[in-house]
């Protein structure tokens, strides 16, 4: 018994007793749900094997027990950690490669990466009285920077043009954790053409802007005469991280098959074949095989294919197959750090990504004043996107099956499918001048079957393109597609590993010839303002595109 207020008791038999012990219980509980370790510097950033590091943070543990750090998935031996706490650990460095990703494994949990490189792989600047033909870099101004930022690379050798040549900066993913040792290493990430990258390209100078994936440490020019010594550039201003992870190799295929019923002499069939696009989460598309050689290999992210001198009664074709390798991307984005001004921001970006047009009518008043309402006061960009995409799948009325309807109807009758929804999304956001692209491709099933689907992304200054799908956020999705029970929150922000991107925006085409009859294909795997052009004498014919086969799929 208990003594209770005016001398009333408790016994510990009376329900309301065991009332009060469970309220506290119920409060405290998930405080006891073990938080992960997380990473906000590491001091040095660039350093050599045997050297000291140190780690700060929070969630590391008062006790390091079973807990350790990996380099390049590099684990220090035992003996070389120093000091082990809640909010700091130091250690000796262990060898390694060039440069690699640190986490603090605690637990099953691992933090965020921090990337570490080693010093003894970045060169000093090459002189002036060097030999070789090669490109050489002199100097990166400035030596750090943020996303989207203008870098000037001084040297020699780089060629009075581009052609042929490109800028590289480190990239790195995630390695699984069933994957060897330093398999997740950092790679290359290429200068964006497409995202108006290269400014200025002469011998002695190129200026570029840092691509959308770069992250700290080397820097390279390569040219037909060869690859210059790496420099070294720091990534700086990001507003939250992006990770790269879950690798998926994809072999696929497809095919044009054409069949000419009236035709006379001296004709052109000009096939405009979409491509599998390289950026930061989808990269290294290889040719298996083709049928044909093409008569441009890459014009705009497709490949122009050339059928002279068709005869009536006759049949053509070109018959493709790639490999290409896709990452599901993963932010943490910290709205509180984005910069609202557009100071720092690639101003040709942001005009070809907040301009209206056909496609994406971000000029007309309704997507307008939808577009107001929806974000009312708020000048933070990625919280605008956020209310945005929360509006469509609340509002949307986003289904797989649902009419073929453009953006601006699907906005007036309340109702999406996956291609609708994604030109919506960036016809609001481009109205709330945030640069938005829709990206065109196709969803892989794990039968494996391959269905045409559709997504968005949008900029953020410091953190590049964040990705965001609508129709798998409102759970449109194939009905053998193993969507994820996330799905609402993980497709803002996020995107899996389980699809194929052909098309990143609209392809703009220019005909080969002033005369030549286009054919446009809607709602298919690439958006491109068309896809065959009839030249000469070719007066009928009719062409079947295959849809995508997927071959095999190997996943790291």
């Amino acid at each position: 018994m208990f003594p209770g207020p005016r001398g009333r008791r408790f016994s510990m038999n009376n329900p309301f007793f065991f009332f009060l012990i469970l309220i506290p219980a119920l409060v405290l509980y998930p405080g006891c749900e073990q938080e992960g370790p997380r990473i906000s510097e590491i001091s040095p950033r660039i350093g050599m094997m045997g050297e000291v590091l140190t780690i700060r943070g929070e969630n590391f543990g008062e006790e390091q027990d079973e807990s350790y750090v990996t380099i390049a998935g590099i684990a220090p031996t035992s003996s070389s950690y120093i000091e082990w706490g809640d909010g700091r650990i130091v250690f000796l460095v262990p060898e390694f490669g060039e440069s690699g990703l640190v986490y603090v494994h605690r637990g099953n949990k691992k933090s965020n990466p921090a990337l570490f490189s080693n010093r003894a792989a970045i060169p000093e600047p090459v002189s002036q009285d060097q030999a070789g033909i090669g490109p050489r870099i002199l100097e990166v101004n400035p030596s750090s920077g943020a996303i989207g930022q203008m870098v000037s690379i001084t040297g020699n050798n780089f060629g009075t043009s581009r052609e042929g040549s490109g800028v590289y900066f480190a990239w790195g993913a995630e390695a699984s954790a069933s994957a060897p040792a330093g398999t997740g290493g950092p790679s290359w990430v290429e200068v964006s053409e497409s995202e108006f990258g290269y400014d200025f390209w002469s011998e002695r100078e190129i200026r570029v802007r840092v691509p959308d994936g770069a992250i700290s440490g080397s820097l390279e020019v390569r040219t037909p005469r060869g690859a210059s010594r790496p420099g070294f550039f720091e990534v700086t201003g990001k507003p939250g991280t992006k990770v790269y992870r879950d690798k998926r190799i994809y072999a696929l295929s497809y095919s044009v098959d054409i069949r000419v019923r009236e035709a006379s002499s001296s004709n052109i069939l000009y096939l405009w074949v979409p491509r599998p696009v390289t950026s930061a989460s989808q990269r290294n598309p290889e040719i298996l095989s083709r049928s044909a050689e093409p008569y441009i290999e890459n014009y705009r992210g497709v490949s122009l294919y050339q059928l002279r001198d068709l005869r009536a009664g006759s049949g053509a074709g070109i018959a493709l197959s790639y490999s290409v390798e896709v990452y599901a991307v993963e932010t943490a984005i910290n709205p509180s750090q984005i910069r609202v001004s557009r100071q720092n921001s690639p101003p040709a970006t942001v005009a070809a990504y907040t301009a209206s047009s056909a496609l994406i009518p971000s000029d007309d008043s309704e997507i307008k004043r939808q577009s107001q309402a929806i974000t009312g006061r708020e000048q933070n960009p990625y919280l605008k996107a956020r209310r945005i995409y929360d509006w469509l799948l609340q509002n949307g009325n986003i289904q797989w099956d649902n009419p073929d309807v453009d953006a601006r109807d699907a906005l007036l009758q309340k109702q999406a499918d996956p291609y609708a929804a994604a030109l919506l999304f960036c016809a609001l956001a481009r109205a709330g001048d945030i640069p938005a692209q829709p990206v065109a491709g196709v969803l892989v099933d794990r039968a494996p079957g391959a269905f045409r689907h559709f997504w968005a992304e949008f900029w953020i200054d410091g953190a590049g393109w964040i990705p965001a799908d609508p129709a798998l956020g409102a759970g449109a999705a194939p009905p053998s597609f193993n969507l994820r029970q996330d799905h609402e929150a993980y497709y803002f922000g996020n995107l899996d590993s389980q699809r194929i991107a052909f098309s990143r925006g609209q392809v703009s085409l220019s005909r080969m010839d002033p005369r030549g009859r286009t054919s446009v294909r809607d709602r298919d795997y690439a958006l491109q303002t068309f896809w065959e052009e009839a030249a000469g004498g070719l007066e009928s014919y009719s062409s079947l595109w295959s849809d995508i086969i997927i071959n095999g799929v190997y996943v790291q």
